[in-house]
């Protein structure tokens, strides 16, 4: 799972002195949630049985040891990847943050990679469209809000309550910035203070912040809504309720504008794979959600346990549609709560090779709703 951010500033987690900077730089960060500082271990990866080699001796391929990356730890775990590509070799590098990969991108350590959608209209626009394109979608939900049912039973409750996100500017901290706005509540976006307090907290430590009483619930995504949970915590709102469908982009792949141009062959077959993932996923939940985990464990030192794995699982869900119109509406509830001046996402999107690999499974075309390559 990722936590994704819009950080109009500089400021890093623990930065509260770079708050004031935030809304006139007008810059994009995230971060990452629910792995370990963990770039140089990744999860092993079943070898390729053979095959051609493609036009590239090597992808780099970078992501979170995250529920909601569990396309890639699935794909690379079960070798549902690496079979696509035949001799082509898979390196990969695992992130915490959103930042880091992107730079990552830029300087070439990966080529492709999973990430959330905030980092990715970052890159793409601090690099004025030249960086990346977003060629796929992986995951959508995934994202609760979970209160004290003692002090809190309906949302009118929440007034005059500590609610944490993850970081100021995340994916989630726009989005409760934005329900509260709705709500008629007003809440300064840089400090959060207001109606109701918005409380930035990295998602390992909430759940012991949620224990001592210090915040009264948390609008965070898996699995730490479901950490909480099993503390006591209770499901408020789904965030799926609040989107069309139920669906919003929670995971993107981005490729390197470069490599794309250089190994379109090579891109493809990470998108075949990518498919194929989600299809085995779909097909196969239990024995996927069981690889997801096993992959976290090699990665991160820590499997989850089945109280928080099982429910967060369920909650997201594994698709090759990157919900382009919800990436347009993110960034927009990000401009609203002000902190992201607005950015133009024209040419964000090239899912040309995406179609293609539909269209071979004979499954329908996804849109770019306006923003794809011209």
């Amino acid at each position: 799972m990722t936590s994704h951010q819009f950080l109009p500033g500089r400021a890093r987690r623990t930065a509260v002195a770079a708050v004031a900077t935030l809304t006139a730089l007008g810059l994009l960060t995230a971060c990452g949630y629910g792995s370990a500082k963990s770039e140089d271990k990744a999860p092993a990866a079943a070898s390729s049985a053979g095959g051609a080699k493609l036009s590239a001796d090597t992808v780099k391929i970078g992501y979170f040891a995250n529920l909601t990356h569990g396309t890639p730890l699935v794909g690379l775990k079960e070798g549902l990847i690496q079979k696509e590509l035949g001799a082509t070799q898979i390196k990969t590098q695992i992130f915490n943050a959103g930042p880091a990969e992107i730079e990552a991108l830029n300087a070439g350590s990966i080529d492709i990679g999973w990430i959330g959608p905030s980092p990715a209209i970052n890159g793409f626009t601090k690099s004025n469209g030249e960086a990346l394109k977003i060629i796929g979608g992986s995951a959508s939900g995934g994202v609760r809000l979970v209160v004290n049912p003692d002090k809190i039973k309906s949302v009118d409750d929440l007034k005059g309550k500590k609610i944490a996100t993850p970081q100021i500017g995340n994916t989630q901290d726009v989005a409760l910035l934005s329900f509260l706005a709705g709500k008629g509540w007003k809440v300064d976006a840089n400090s959060g203070a207001g109606d109701v307090s918005v409380v930035r907290s990295d998602n390992k430590v909430t759940p012991d912040a949620y224990k001592s009483g210090s915040i009264d619930g948390a609008w965070v995504p898996e699995p730490t809504a479901s950490k909480l949970v099993t503390l006591g915590a209770k499901e408020l709102l789904n965030e799926k309720s609040l989107w069309p469908d139920n669906k919003f982009v929670i995971t993107n792949i981005i490729v390197s504008q470069k490599f794309l141009k250089e190994h379109p062959d090579v891109v493809e077959a990470v998108l075949r794979g990518s498919v194929n993932t989600n299809a085995f996923i779909k097909a196969n939940p239990a024995k996927a959600k069981e690889a997801a985990n096993a992959a976290i464990k090699e990665a991160a030192g820590n499997a989850l346990e089945p109280a928080v794995l099982d429910p967060a699982w369920a909650d997201i869900d594994f698709i090759d549609d990157p919900l382009a119109a919800t990436l347009q509406k993110e960034a927009d509830n990000a401009v609203t709560a002000g902190l992201l001046k607005k950015p133009s996402l024209n040419g964000i999107y090239d899912l040309t090779l995406l179609n293609k690999v539909l269209k071979a499974k004979s499954q329908a075309a996804v849109a770019d709703a306006g923003l794809g390559t011209k």
